[in-house]
């Protein structure tokens, strides 16, 4: 078992979407859905040769996507989740915070659904949740729309259906990329910027 549900729920989700001002049932159990899915609520940080670090097991190039795509063009919410990292270490480890501090994770994460325009999710909605995840968030093909409502079920409903054996994306032996992709030498930088980093 990962992070306590209650825990990550009301110490570290809810209070960094009131931060980010975008706090709502549905937004909440979404990233908690998440995180259920790719990590079992945090009992892994990083599996095996998987590039996806921390809870939500965000990988390093779509993390450089949300600051070099997305929050270029949203200065005021990018200083709120650069406010979020680390001073010093988010400089010269911008990826290591992923996986180390679980605020800032959670603001990435967000960040994701936002860039693709995801505003509002019913919370009791779980169907839709695990499609929103399986479109915007799933990196590879081993796990389905399924495995987040069953991983959602184990782990947040407190329901153990039979017919669920869990597979999270860690487990995906190719990445699966959606959309535009930054260099691969590219570098986070503390402020967006219009020039492209080197």
């Amino acid at each position: 078992m990962g992070i306590c549900l209650d825990e990550l729920r009301q110490l570290v989700i809810r209070p960094t979407l009131k931060h980010l001002r975008n706090w709502s049932p549905g937004m909440e159990n979404l990233l908690l859905g998440t995180a259920a899915q790719e990590s079992q609520l945090g009992f892994h940080l990083k599996q095996g040769r998987r590039h996806g670090l921390g809870i939500y097991q965000i990988q390093p190039h779509t993390h450089r996507e949300i600051w070099d795509e997305y929050l270029i063009d949203h200065s005021a919410l990018a200083s709120k989740v650069r406010g979020l990292a680390s001073q010093r270490d988010f400089l010269d480890h911008p990826h290591s915070e992923l996986a180390t501090n679980l605020r800032y994770a959670t603001a990435i994460a967000w960040l994701i659904y936002r860039a693709a325009h995801v505003y509002k999710v019913d919370e009791g909605d779980i169907a839709a949740m695990a499609r929103l995840w399986h479109q915007h968030f799933h990196h590879g093909p081993a796990a389905s729309a399924r495995d987040f409502e069953c991983s959602y079920a184990r782990l947040i409903s407190a329901a153990d259906p039979t017919d669920c054996a869990p597979r999270y994306s860690g487990e995906a032996h190719q990445p699966r990329h959606r959309g535009p992709r930054s260099a691969p030498g590219a570098r986070l930088s503390g402020q967006p910027s219009r020039q492209p980093l080197a």
